[in-house]
């Protein structure tokens, strides 16, 4: 009796010295989880660095939007809000832009959030251009950064480019970290983060599992919950079974079928559109496309709706044009003529061809997000809309890698690509893919060159108001339109499946999640 009585006293003394004297870090985590109510998000691929100059992938951005904050953020849509600079303001020539930060603000070491801090943040990551993969799209246009007061900084460019206040609204590269920590751990930072964010980061585990507790001093709304816990879980059945036994709050990459089934259960589902576009690429400098008539031609054959339906339906939604939903220009893209397969093969015969056109269509093998099914598939299925209006279509399919070597080759006559943005802004999109500076790089695979669009797509870039940017796009979307350089398909389609009793949940583009407004109802 006198031995049992000495373990229990021994236990409660270990509990009550390790737990309620506060060192939670010796705590194992299951406790945490059970003890807690962390939130739990599931992830269908893994995060590669806690580190937001060295990431390039989603599943870290995912991670790291919730630890760190730049100067400005985009709103559920792709409009720039304040976040650590209440306001700026650029020169009337557009190389000058002033920010004035929030005051108050430390990062998670404790050291404060200043104008020093965001000038030693992006020197940093321009000093280290060949390192970091998003440093010369994010900043290659800064000259110089000035700190004029300790809450007031400014960024001189090299010249006038209205997209750079898109790049600093990026969850990579652009997001501020803790010059200390840096300064500290060097190398080894990604290991011990410190950004201004609503959570902070505690551990990265063994089982796949990146632990982030709340930060009792952020600058805003401070977190409702606990901590949250991102686990990677690859199987998208595991997922689904965590999530349907109340073992996780929110997934992404669940089945649209379960989907479905988990919405009848009454899960809530959140879709955003993903800043990308999946199209159908003529080269318009070589072979039968180098005719308008042509291009138009194929363009009322195919048909963007049926494919969702008949290859991914609920993963992709169709395309209008180029630019996705929400993005500044997009109200302004023209709507796309009616598809009309047996007029088109009419139009063919008389502007004086034959029915039965050969062309090679070149296609990739994997899936990519604009593309869940694969290029080849993808590629059948336009093949066999293309057929209708008189075209006879052979496919060539290559790896990825393969494949835009082919494409840099301009092999065959059409083909099927896609693009990612990179920040949410027009330009990444109608620059890179239309500019004829872009030919020469790779990125405007078509070869469409149209000196008029050089032209507006040079003064967007330099108009930093943005009604007057939105009116220049639509002027470049009314000429690609005309011009048919390509056949805009479709964009990815975000899903994130949450119990119902998760409210708050703030979606970014690309599916970036914010977590610091949740709450979990009992």
């Amino acid at each position: 009796m006198f031995k049992r009585l000495i373990f229990f006293l021994t236990f409660f003394c270990c509990l009550w010295f390790f737990y309620i004297k506060g060192l939670v870090t010796v705590v194992p985590t299951s406790w945490l989880k059970e003890k807690e109510d962390f939130l739990v998000y599931l992830q269908g691929t893994e995060a590669r660095t806690m580190d937001p100059a060295r990431a390039d992938d989603p599943a870290s951005a995912r991670v790291l939007a919730n630890i760190y904050e730049g100067l400005v953020r985009l709103r559920t849509g792709t409009e720039i809000e304040p976040c650590l600079a209440t306001r700026w303001e650029v020169s009337r020539d557009g190389r000058q832009w002033t920010f004035y930060l929030r005051p108050n603000v430390t990062f998670q070491d404790g050291t404060p959030f200043d104008a020093q801090a965001v000038k030693f943040n992006v020197d940093r990551v321009l000093s280290q251009q060949s390192r970091f993969t998003y440093a010369t799209f994010t900043f290659g246009m800064v000259r110089s950064v000035d700190v004029i007061d300790s809450l007031t900084v400014r960024f001189n460019l090299k010249y006038p480019y209205a997209p750079f206040l898109y790049n600093l609204a990026m969850p990579v590269a652009a997001p501020m970290v803790s010059p200390r920590a840096l300064k500290q751990y060097k190398e080894d930072f990604w290991k011990h983060p410190a950004g201004t964010g609503p959570f902070i980061f505690q551990d990265w585990n063994r089982k796949n599992e990146i632990i982030l507790l709340a930060n009792s001093h952020y600058w805003g709304v401070k977190p409702s919950i606990p901590g949250v816990i991102f686990r990677y879980v690859p199987d998208p059945k595991e997922r689904f079974n965590l999530l349907l036994s109340g073992r996780a709050h929110i997934s992404e990459g669940i089945l649209p079928q379960e989907v479905e089934f988990l919405k009848n259960k009454g899960f809530q589902v959140f879709n955003s559109p993903g800043l990308d576009i999946s199209y159908l690429g003529f080269y318009t400098n070589k072979g039968p496309f180098r005719d308008t008539i042509l291009r138009r031609i194929a363009r009322q054959a195919c048909n963007p709706g049926a494919l969702v339906e008949s290859l991914f339906p609920g993963r992709v939604i169709a395309a209008r044009g180029p630019l996705p939903p929400g993005t500044l220009g997009y109200e302004q893209t023209p709507e796309p003529p009616p598809v009309n397969p047996g007029r088109a093969r009419r139009e063919l015969t008389a502007s004086g061809y034959t029915p039965g056109i050969p062309i090679t269509l070149l296609a990739y093998e994997s899936s990519r997000p604009y593309n869940p099914a694969g290029g080849e598939k993808l590629a059948r299925g336009l093949a066999k809309q293309l057929k209708e209006a008189g075209f006879s279509c052979s496919i060539k399919v290559y790896p990825w890698n393969e494949f835009k070597k082919a494409l840099f080759r301009q092999e065959g006559d059409a083909f099927i690509y896609g693009w990612t943005s990179d920040n949410g802004d027009p330009d990444n999109f109608l620059y890179t893919l239309f500019s004829s500076q872009q030919i020469a790089c790779g990125l405007n695979t078509t070869h469409y060159r149209n000196p008029q669009v050089d032209t507006l797509l040079l003064t967007a870039q330099q108009t930093p108001d943005s009604n007057l940017r939105a009116r220049i796009y639509g002027e470049v979307l009314q000429h690609i339109q005309d011009d048919v350089p390509a056949i805009f398909l479709h964009h990815s389609l975000y899903t994130l499946v949450t119990a119902d009793n998760v409210q708050g949940l703030i979606i970014r583009p690309q599916g970036i999640p914010y977590l610091g407004n949740v709450e979990i109802s009992r």
